[in-house]
């Protein structure tokens, strides 16, 4: 076998299955940007490549997928993050025009140009924790102009980097000024306006809704959904956050890619997800941010074999987060998944929730070459060390990226 270049010397976990099945001193064959020969160094010798790059030691897993993000808005929310913890409501500054309302004005207020701009580092903080693939969702444009804005700023964004990039319409995300007081009417405009255009100009690879008390109830939002699938868009949904509703047994009825959040999911939700094969996205940065004390159902989603990715969220206002490997140490100690559960969760079955896991998410013969070499002794230190520099190699489409 000929390969452009073979990676050596160092373990590693294939993900393969969501476990780790590490190939002690393993090797990588990459041609054409894909996966060749995956095994054992010694299995590697009858390979000619016209390159070989010796690792000297080390972990290569597959490179970490980020499948819940918000990566495109205007504006931070900083300052209102300082308010809260001196004692003012959240109820309060959203009557001084904070919360969503000013992630929304800035948002619109900002150029195409000018939200690649404030992404980019974002995006940059990502990739240098070794992300390989990033979902990026709309949602604080609240209009058809400003949600194709953002949507038109993520492409461009995933363009300009060494990144696999997928991107969500999420309009249904709260109610604009134009429709306060009218989500019903909210609703309307975007499966008769937003999602056709959308769907026409091939912007968004999914479609997202918040379905809760505080964003849209679970006939609003399977309307929409219903709309979304007529257009053949995937659908998932942010549900179970902070109550009961049924959106995740919604979502799954729907053939949802994933539902996201889930900390009050029902038993009846667990099932729902499982017999459609709905991916579980776990968001502990928001859990931990809102200070969250309701735990999603980890069990019961293991007990039913719901795969269970976990992503940062990254937004303004509840997931300032800009760590995966944080999110995993987070998975771990507050959610009490396992740390071959959190790589699972941060590689193959985030790639799932995007449906992407036939591309990506594990190191097997036919995949992208998108794959991370760490500066650790075994995978689950990943989810154990709480920050530092432990990426030394990033590889997309078989191409070095990051050293």
């Amino acid at each position: 076998m000929k390969v452009e270049r073979l990676y050596t010397g160092a373990d590693v976990a294939t993900m393969k299955d969501g476990e780790y099945n590490l190939i002690k001193d393993g090797a990588i064959g990459v041609s054409q940007g894909r996966i060749k020969f995956v095994g054992t160094l010694a299995a590697s010798r009858n390979i000619k490549a016209a390159q070989t790059i010796p690792l000297k030691g080390g972990v290569i897993t597959p490179g970490l997928v980020d499948c819940h993000t918000h990566l495109i808005f205007g504006g931070n929310r900083a300052g209102e993050f300082e308010q809260r913890l001196n004692g003012v409501s959240y109820e309060e500054i959203a009557k001084n025009g904070g919360g969503i309302a000013s992630s929304v004005r800035h948002t619109r207020e900002a150029t195409e140009e000018q939200l690649v701009e404030l992404a980019q580092p974002r995006l940059d903080a990502l990739m240098a924790e070794g992300v390989t693939c990033v979902e990026i969702k709309s949602g604080y444009g609240l209009s058809t102009e400003h949600e194709m804005k953002m949507l038109k700023a993520a492409n461009t964004l995933i363009e300009k980097n060494a990144v696999v990039g997928l991107t969500t319409c999420l309009a249904a995300h709260a109610l604009p000024p134009e429709f306060k007081d009218d989500p019903d009417g909210y609703i309307d405009y975007l499966c008769e306006d937003t999602l056709p255009k959308v769907a026409k100009s091939g912007l968004a690879d999914a479609v997202d809704a918040f379905c809760e008390g505080i964003g849209f109830s679970v006939e609003q939002t399977k309307k929409y959904f219903e709309k979304a699938t007529k257009l053949d868009l995937p659908v998932k949904l942010h549900a179970e956050q902070l109550s009961a509703l049924g959106g995740a047994s919604l979502a799954a009825s729907f053939n949802a890619l994933s539902a996201d959040h889930l900390e009050y999911l029902t038993q009846d939700d667990v099932d729902a997800m499982a017999k459609a094969g709905t991916v579980a996205v776990l968001l502990p940065g928001a859990f931990y941010v809102l200070k969250e004390t309701k735990l999603p159902p980890i069990q019961a989603l293991r007990d039913a074999g719901v795969p269970m990715a976990i992503a940062t969220d990254i937004n303004p206002g509840t997931s300032p987060v800009l760590s995966m490997r944080l999110m995993m140490n987070m998975a771990c100690t507050c959610f009490g998944m396992t740390p071959q559960e959190a790589l699972a969760g941060a590689t193959l079955y985030g790639a799932q929730a995007l449906g992407q896991e036939s591309e990506l998410g594990s190191i097997e013969v036919g995949k992208r070459a998108d794959f991370v070499h760490w500066a650790v002794n075994e995978p689950g230190e990943l989810a154990y060390w709480v920050g530092g520099n432990l990426m030394k190699m990033r590889v997309v489409g078989g191409v070095v990226t990051h050293v």
